[in-house]
Parts: structure tokens; sequence; C-alpha cells
């Protein structure tokens, strides 16, 4: 497996990479970064974190991780950041992804990951999920929340009706009364509000938060350089983003059409920092695939410790 020293190590040649454009039948000046909408994209454009940067990005932009994932793991994206759950969720598929790279909520904020449901639903706590229906995204932070609340509850999966829909089709179907509710995370958790929805189950205390930047491990094999110095611009960009919540939110805006109060309160919830990926981190992403299995979710088998690149 390879480790992150090795991943570090080629920082140094970055340039001389940059300037001999291709090798090894890879485009070395070139890294092919995936964003979910309001994530990675955002925050580089508005810190300036990738100002001076000696490569080119190419932006590929998704709605959900899911689908990031799924261009991660056919070589068509090089990097890009995920929830824990789906990131377990595509490597026990399968997939050739590895995680490079991890960050944190730096404090819970109420409605990250949430349930949500129409104001006058019955609906007020996890017990209240039984005989309802309930959309949510399969693979997702949203998946694993409902799996977390339905344990909570002491409720199965027999106990409710989950419909697998993506993030719009989801919405929709809580607007139209097809589904009781939605679990899902930011920045549509502040989308639904604003439209009279409520928060029905918070995912503070049945969730764990972190993100992952995933790479394709043939990214990882031909472009350390490149995903070395990117991780170190995007933790700068962690550490300007919280310290100019409202500078960062007028960008999120522009870039994803959200109106100014949802994108300034996406990024209040959303406030993250870089962190190690070391064996404590692994260990608890123990319970995420552990939840996944005993419902039945995954099938793979792969050791969990393979799906990280340690930090030397």
């Amino acid at each position: 497996m390879l480790d992150r020293r090795n991943l570090l190590a080629g920082l140094g040649t970055t340039f001389a990479l940059a300037a001999c454009g291709r090798g090894g039948g890879a485009d070395t000046g070139l890294l092919r970064v995936g964003s979910q909408k309001g994530g990675t994209k955002a925050l580089m454009l508005a810190s300036g974190a990738l100002d001076g940067a000696p490569y080119k990005i190419e932006w590929s932009e998704f709605p959900a991780a899911q689908n990031l994932l799924e261009a991660i793991g056919s070589g068509a994206v090089d990097v890009g950041l995920a929830g824990d759950a789906p990131f377990q969720f595509a490597y026990q598929a399968g997939s050739p992804i590895k995680a490079i790279g991890a960050q944190t909520t730096q404090q819970r904020m109420p409605g990250a990951i949430a349930v949500v449901v129409p104001g006058a639903s019955p609906i007020r706590d996890a017990a209240g999920l039984r005989g309802k229906r309930v959309a949510t995204t399969r693979g997702s932070v949203g998946h694993y929340l409902l799996l977390r609340a339905l344990l909570s509850a002491k409720l199965g999966l027999d106990d409710v009706k989950v419909t697998f829909l993506s993030p719009s089709d989801a919405r929709a179907a809580l607007q139209t009364g097809a589904v009781d509710a939605w679990s899902t995370w930011q920045p549509y958790v502040a989308s639904a509000q604003a439209e009279g929805d409520r928060i029905a189950i918070d995912g503070r205390t049945l969730t764990q938060g972190y993100g992952f930047d995933v790479a394709w491990e043939g990214a990882i094999k031909d472009k350390q350089p490149l995903l070395a110095d990117f991780l170190k611009r995007e933790a700068k960009g962690l550490e300007w983003a919280s310290a100019h919540p409202d500078d960062f939110a007028k960008v999120l805006a522009q870039e994803t059409g959200l109106p100014q109060p949802i994108a300034l309160e996406f990024v209040k919830t959303n406030a993250r920092i870089a962190v190690p990926i070391d064996q404590t981190l692994i260990g608890r992403q123990q319970v995420v695939l552990d939840t996944f299995r005993q419902f039945g979710e995954v099938k793979g088998d792969r050791p969990l410790a393979d799906a990280f690149v340690l930090k030397a």
C-alpha cells in the first residue's frame, strides 16, 4: 500500500513535472478535480488557494457524492471530496479509489446532515419514521444517517419505505407528498428549511462528520506531487473560509445560484478543518462500514485499512 510519505515526497518536483507536461501516459500538468454543489470548487475559488499553482485545474461538478465517486472510480476525475459514508459504500463496491486526505467539522452544528419533513408533519424523532416513506440518495451521508436513526429507535428497514432518489428528485417528492421525509445534507437542508420544511432528526449525534479527499489509484500513482500540493492548498482554503464566512458565502452564492442566506447557512454549518489520516480515524470509520453491513447495504469485504493512504 502506498503511504502518505511517498505521496508527499514528490512535492518538490511539482514544478519540473508541470513543465514536462506529460509523463507515464498521464498529463502530469493537469489535475482533474470533482466538486459537489457548494463544495471544493467554491472553496478554492473564494479563498484564492490555487493562486500560483504550477499546474492546471480541470473542474467537474456533481449533484451528490455518489456521482462524484463514480467519476473518480472510472478515472474520469483524479480527486474529489466525499463524505465518509459514500466513500465506504463505493470502496466496498470495488472502486479503485483511496482516501488521501481527511476533513472534519470544527464544531458539530445542527442541520449539517438531517432528516427534514414538511412543517406540519407529525414526525418529530426517529421513532416517528415507523411506517413512513423516506427519500434519500443511495450510499450517501443521508442514507447513513437514516440507518443510524433507525438503529437509535430500534427500527429496521422493514419498518419504513425507503426510496432512493437524487437530491433534486427527493426534494420534488417531499414537496408533492410522494414521500414523508428526506434524509439529506447541506445545502439541501437549508434550501428545504427556506421553503417551510423543518428538521425532524439532526445528525450531530448519529454521524461522525468526516469527509475525505478521495483519489483514483491511477492519479495516486502518476500525480503524487500535484495531489500533495492540492491538499496543502485546500487546507489553507479551509482556514480562510472559517475566518471569512461572509466572503465565502458571497462566492458560494455566485457559484451555485443559492440565495445568499442559504449560502451563509451552509458555510456556518460546514466550517471544516483538515485532519490527519491515522489509525484512530480509521478505527472510527469501522462504525460506518459496520452499519452498512448490518443492514445488508454493503456486500464487499475489502479490508478497511486498505482504503486509506496513511500520513507518515
